[in-house]
């Protein structure tokens, strides 16, 4: 028995067929993969050091300052150790030598401009410009898929109930979304991030729990339609509880919202936690991200262009990948051009 259906591989081959889009979901799949490894490509710490003799993993495990010779310092300084090192010494070091919270104290002023030292400057604090924004583009994908896929089985699981049973349940499902769609969300995050300690989790609670209403409503007309198929009776004569033919039967029939609203919903919670962060509402400081970036730019538009410039250019680049996905999967999904493309 096949792992995926005709019809699966049929919309797979259409969208790969879409050179663009299938270029775009590799680099954007690949950059985020690349980012959860962003202590190994861009930290001030070695992934493994070899110190006079001894073992040490600094990237895993916080080392006394005083096991290195570092006196007066809570923290090991391993440029330092890197200029101490000996013959027989060895380590593995990050290709960009500059942590996300790092500041260039050799620097006479901040912002600084490009340079070979910041290959794209800094910010507002000395801190390098590449890697706060390696380090917040993984904060923004990640949090974008946590809102996804939360938001998404909450969406989910309201229509296909309202949907597979109908009747009373689906009359005050229906009110019930109706008026929780029409609360201003935005607002009343801001309103409740400062009532409740700001946090990643908190914001990524928060977005869920308001972002959910608008897949509900299309799967609830997708078990509506397919509720009435023949299949469905079939299962019923077989002996299949309600349960089983909601999440067995019918729920692969009624993905078609989900995929297509995808890189929609992404795209929405990228922008949306750089507005958060812009505002001074989102992740607490000093945690890297785009939307404090911005808010630099902003600060500093006249005298250090190349916050703005670099920061903009990688949310619009990001976004960018995900309209061109869309666009693959809307064609994927269209049964016109699904056969003119297969």
């Amino acid at each position: 028995m096949p792992l995926f259906s005709e019809l699966t591989r049929q919309r797979w081959r259409a969208f790969r067929s879409r050179r663009a889009s299938y270029l775009s979901l590799l680099v954007l799949v690949g950059g985020f993969l690349l980012s959860l490894l962003s202590e190994l490509i861009a930290n001030n710490v070695p992934a493994a050091l070899r110190y006079r003799g001894d073992w040490y993993f600094p990237i895993a495990t916080d080392y006394r300052p005083a096991l290195f010779g570092q006196r007066d310092t809570f923290v090991v300084d391993y440029r330092l150790v890197r200029a101490e090192m000996g013959p027989d010494d060895w380590a593995i070091w990050p290709p960009i030598f500059w942590g996300p919270y790092e500041s260039d104290s050799l620097l006479e002023s901040y912002p600084a401009p490009p340079s070979e030292r910041h290959w794209l400057g800094t910010d507002n604090k000395g801190r390098d410009l590449l890697v706060r924004l390696i380090y917040g583009f993984r904060i923004s994908i990640a949090f974008a898929l946590a809102v996804w896929i939360l938001s998404f089985l909450l969406g989910v699981g309201f229509g296909a109930v309202q949907g597979f049973f109908g009747g009373r349940l689906d009359f005050y499902g229906q009110r019930f979304s109706e008026i929780w769609s029409a609360v201003p969300v935005f607002f009343l995050i801001l309103t409740l991030i400062v009532i409740l300690a700001p946090s990643l989790l908190l914001l990524v609670g928060l977005y869920s729990l308001f972002g959910w209403t608008h897949i509900a409503q299309y799967e609830r007309a997708e078990f509506l339609r397919l509720r009435r198929l023949d299949f469905v009776d079939a299962a019923r004569a077989l002996g299949a509880t309600p349960w089983r033919i909601m999440f067995r039967h019918l729920l692969p029939n009624a993905l078609v919202p989900v995929v297509t609203f995808t890189p929609f919903t992404i795209a929405g919670a990228i922008t949306g936690i750089a507005a958060l962060d812009y505002l001074g509402f989102g992740v607490p400081p000093p945690a890297p991200s785009w939307g404090e970036l911005l808010r630099q730019a902003l600060s500093h538009f006249t005298t250090a262009w190349w916050i703005a410039t670099y920061t903009v250019g990688a949310m619009f680049a990001t976004l960018l990948l995900l309209v061109f996905i869309n666009e693959g999967v809307r064609e994927a999904f269209d049964p016109h051009r699904r056969r003119d493309a297969v």
